[in-house]
């Protein structure tokens, strides 16, 4: 049996070992149900909205850039709606601080130089406190004492150690950011930003849509796009096939920077494998025989930074990648190289019939609010192009 067998015959189980935020998933993900039973019966009116396919592996950023499209295109978030991420974040930081507390437990016994990885005797009863906390399916509320713990435990050396070893313990890529703002969204008023919102993570549990225009809502004239996202890991998958008929674009997300990470569902596949099978499965759906694939490489600022302390040469599919001088340079050069990797997978695994669809990529940052608004004004430029037969 293939791998790519084994990956689809595996959709439908879910092996995650973090609890789901039920009241962030249904504010995130609601009427999921109504929405796959409205895809297959669109009216002949929506004919003239374009369909775009958000897909990818989970954690690829795919609903940062769904948030970013609402920020941009619509109306935004309001304060309702800003509110409703209030306990989003603050799971976000107890399971943080869960994960490396017990992950510097795990790595104290099991490493060689253990005794970097262990606490004070004081911060490892608040670690004791924060895990008990971070395992519960409800959390309570930031306040000063607790974000007190929280920061303590944060600045121990053996935290920040295990921080460092991040990419083998799923330590979310929001980690940085909200032990950056702990005082803020312990505020008794707290009301989240939409830089809060964008780094927020949740999973996608079902689909969601959103209709825009790259114009904007104030402008007329421009083109329509009803674009779907369906969450990534392996037992949303399964859900995928109801969205594939009548799809003018896919959009293909891929993490670029998890080449040396696992995957949250099964810690034994490499993410960076699981994307390359994952997109090579979904190029040969004969349902998108036509149809436009945009490639976001994306997290392009995560590994900018990670290049430069881990090779790519960790991952099996770029093994034979060869550095050259360190620095920008070098960034650029392994950019590059994950880019042709990308480009020979779809020329192979396209028929000769299939070679001459549109087929773009492009360098995105999910949290790069004007780098996504430029990437889809290009997407819609070339769509347009391709309509026109230019």
């Amino acid at each position: 049996m293939s791998v790519l067998t084994c990956v689809i015959e595996s959709m439908g189980s879910s092996c995650s070992r973090h609890h789901s935020l039920n009241e962030a998933e249904a504010t995130e993900n609601a009427k999921s149900a109504d929405i796959d039973r409205r895809i297959l019966h669109e009216t002949k009116a929506e004919q003239h909205i374009h369909k775009l396919l958000l897909l990818g592996a989970g954690e690829s950023g795919k609903s940062t850039i769904f948030k970013q499209i609402k920020l941009l295109f619509q109306t935004g978030f309001d304060e309702t709606e800003l509110r409703s991420y209030t306990s989003v974040i603050h799971a976000n930081v107890y399971q943080t601080i869960k994960i490396l507390y017990d992950g510097a437990k795990e790595l104290a016994q099991v490493e060689p130089d253990s005794s970097k990885y262990v606490l004070s005797p004081d911060n490892q009863e608040i670690g004791e406190k924060l895990s008990e906390i971070g395992a519960r399916l409800d959390y309570p509320l930031l306040n000063k004492e607790l974000v007190q713990d929280v920061r303590k435990l944060w600045q121990d050396p053996a935290i920040q150690e295990t921080y460092s070893r991040g990419s083998i313990l799923q330590v979310p890529d929001c980690a940085q950011y909200f032990m950056n703002n702990l005082d803020r969204l312990a505020e008794v008023n707290y009301l989240p930003t939409k830089e809060d919102v964008l780094h927020a993570r949740v999973r996608t549990n079902g689909v969601v849509e959103i209709q825009f225009s790259p114009l904007g809502e104030s402008k007329r004239g421009g083109e329509v796009y009803r674009l779907y996202d369906v969450g990534g890991q392996r037992n949303e998958r399964r859900k995928w096939i109801h969205l594939f008929e009548g799809v003018n674009a896919v959009i293909f997300c891929v993490a670029i920077s998890e080449y040396d990470q696992v995957l949250f569902e099964d810690e034994t596949k490499n993410r960076m494998m699981e994307t390359k099978e994952l997109f090579d499965w979904v190029l040969k759906q004969r349902c998108f025989e036509k149809t436009s694939f945009m490639l976001f490489l994306n997290k392009f600022d995560i590994f900018e930074r990670k290049i430069q302390k881990v090779p790519l040469s960790v991952c099996e599919w770029f093994k034979d990648y060869q550095p050259t001088a360190p620095g920008k340079q070098e960034v650029e050069h392994a950019y590059e190289f994950v880019k042709k990797k990308f480009e020979e997978l779809y020329f192979q695994s396209s028929k000769p019939d299939r070679v001459d669809r549109v087929f773009k990529i492009y360098r995105t940052t999910a949290l790069d609010q004007k780098l996504v608004k430029k990437t889809f004004k290009l997407i819609d430029e070339s769509m347009r192009r391709s309509r026109e037969g230019t």
